[in-house]
Parts: C-alpha cells; structure tokens; sequence
C-alpha cells in the first residue's frame, strides 16, 4: 500500500509479501528515501538523487495510473539498488538529518547508507 501525505512531502510505502516485507519512507523534506527490511532487520538510507527519484507530485500520478489502469506506461519507472556501507546505530546526529519518519521508522536498527 501507498500512502501519500502532500502535507508532510512524504511518501509510506508498505509491502506485505511473507519473507520479502518492508516499509519504505521517502522523506522529500529532510532528502531521504529509508526502507527496512523486515527479513534481514535492518534499515536502508539513500540520499534523493533528483534526477532519477521522481518528485511527489509525479508519485501521485504514477500511482493513480496503475490504480485505474493497471498497467503504467512511463518512462519515469524508478529502481533502486541499495549497497551497504558501515553499520549505524541511530546517533543523535543521523536522526537529525534523516528527520523523524525515518528515526521511528529505522530507530534501533542497524542503518546501512
């Protein structure tokens, strides 16, 4: 499921696949996109990249399309590949550049950048 909140410039994605479980965030106020993975008990940070991470707006728009069409036809698919870096354990700090979405989302996990 997808929860957009304009209000915020935030972006919920939840993923509800057995093994394969996760909660992303894409915090456009702080510039920051975290998905934990459920399996592996970890989170993931990656900096909004501007040029291949879509804005809000068009998030909406890509979402509404594969609700009503079931199918998307866009050039603007976004993938993702996350490597791991050192470990963090969510110092003061982080948590005030990633924002508090990310800090109740991620907190007391290891976090990988």
């Amino acid at each position: 499921t997808m929860t957009i909140h304009n209000e915020e410039n935030m972006v919920e994605v939840h993923v509800r696949s057995g093994v394969y479980s996760s909660d992303t965030i894409f915090d456009y106020s702080h510039g920051y996109i975290a998905t934990r993975l459920l399996s592996r008990n970890a989170c993931f940070i990656l900096k909004i990249n501007k040029e291949s991470i879509p804005e809000l707006q068009e998030i909406g728009r890509l979402a509404f399309e594969k609700k009503t069409m079931k199918a998307i036809y866009s050039p603007h698919n976004v993938w993702a590949q996350f490597q791991s870096g050192r470990s963090l354990f969510g110092r003061i700090r982080d948590w005030i550049v990633y924002g508090k979405p990310i800090e109740k989302l991620c907190s007391g996990l290891p976090l990988y950048k």
